[in-house]
């Protein structure tokens, strides 16, 4: 039978024993993709339902990350529960965990063992740091590893380190934990056996930072913070206009440079400057440029520059706060369904033969409970 190109994981079971943001983001795309996706929560829920009430009283991270979802909610301790556990996981195709270190085990629903039950299963376990080595046993949430991987003080001012400002961490992890994931079920068709995964926050992160690190291993040089600019590339930043506003222009290569000399900044004689001849020596007086670029730009409105960049075919943005993401011509959205009322989100970003995914409702704590025990019973 055909697969739904918008639904390909349709009759892949997946167990999720999850709470915060890791691993909800791996099941929830899994969940997107057409996967059954049974959430296993603790009786008083996902501790990131309480997270905050922005949306009509559900928490904004958790409608985000647990829509078309199953909640089943059970006690991992109890012999009953955890039979139906082990009932559910013999059948299942993914089973997913980011309890605190070794809990999981501890429980009786450590990956080995689950595998040995079900050769069929692929397993996640997502940890902070790996499961080995003197990090194994930390505890692990975003802004914590933001700043162990470095990404803080490669981010913000040059007067101080900053937070990115979003779980960067935790979504990197949940991105690498659905690539291996696909992966697997993709390898198991050919194999037939499951496959064991293993992800953490820091090592997703780790991966982000190779450029950083790269220059520091090879170059011995720590990039510096440079808030609205490119650490490596220049002009690649932000700067004011005449009315108030902030324009954003990346140059990417010496044609480039000359139509922004030419058309935007009027001085086609700047790239014979040897200040300003190359990437690397703009980055070398990255100041003397910026003042040129800051005479022109203070000087001229926004909707000269605008045509001016456009003109010169050089690529730009405006630097937009939230309110101007939710107007933004280029949004996206989707409806989803939750106990509180509809919500509209940012649909997937991946649109697949220009369809749109059906995606489905946010459920309420232990909903589905009923109706899975009964489908499961011994």
């Amino acid at each position: 039978m055909a697969r739904d190109a918008l639904k390909p994981l349709e009759g892949v079971l997946v167990v999720s024993m999850e709470q915060a943001v890791a691993a909800p983001y791996c099941a929830s795309r899994l969940a997107d993709a057409g996967a059954r996706v049974i959430k296993v929560e603790r009786a008083e829920g996902d501790f990131a339902r309480n997270y905050d009430s922005v949306v009509h009283g559900e928490s904004a991270y958790f409608v985000w990350l647990n829509r078309g979802k199953e909640s089943l909610t059970a006690n991992i301790k109890d012999e009953t529960d955890k039979d139906l556990l082990y009932r559910i996981l013999d059948k299942a195709d993914v089973f997913i965990q980011n309890l605190a270190p070794g809990a999981a085990e501890r429980a009786g629903f450590g990956s080995e063992e689950l595998r040995r039950r079900n050769p069929r299963l692929i397993t996640v376990d997502i940890s902070g740091y790996g499961e080995d080595g003197e990090y194994a046993d930390m505890k692990a949430y975003d802004l914590l590893v933001q700043a162990e991987s470095g990404l803080c003080s490669i981010t913000g001012l040059a007067e101080a380190p900053g937070r990115v400002g979003v779980s960067a961490c935790d979504v990197s992890c949940g991105m690498y934990s659905y690539m291996a994931v696909l992966e697997a079920l993709i390898g198991r068709d050919a194999t037939g056996e499951g496959a064991s995964i293993k992800t953490s926050l820091f090592a997703g992160m780790a991966d982000w930072m190779t450029v950083p690190l790269l220059h520091y291993d090879y170059g011995e040089k720590i990039m510096p913070r440079v808030g609205l600019n490119h650490p490596s590339i220049h002009p690649y930043g932000a700067y004011d206009t005449q009315d108030g506003g902030q324009i954003l222009i990346a140059i990417q290569n010496e044609r480039e440079f000359g139509r922004l000399c030419e058309t935007v900044l009027l001085d086609a004689s700047l790239p014979e400057d040897p200040r300003f001849e190359s990437n690397e020596a703009r980055c070398a007086h990255r100041a003397e440029f910026d003042g040129v670029i800051n005479n022109i730009f203070n000087n001229t409105d926004r909707d000269e520059l605008v045509r001016r960049l456009r003109e010169a075919a050089i690529a730009f943005g405006e630097v937009n706060d939230v309110a101007g993401l939710s107007d933004h011509p280029a949004l996206r959205r989707i409806q989803v369904g939750s106990p509180t009322g509809p919500v509209d989100m940012v649909a997937p970003p991946a649109l697949i033969n220009n369809g749109v995914r059906d995606i489905g409702p946010i459920p309420e704590a232990g909903a589905n409970s009923d109706a899975i025990k009964e489908e499961f019973k011994g």
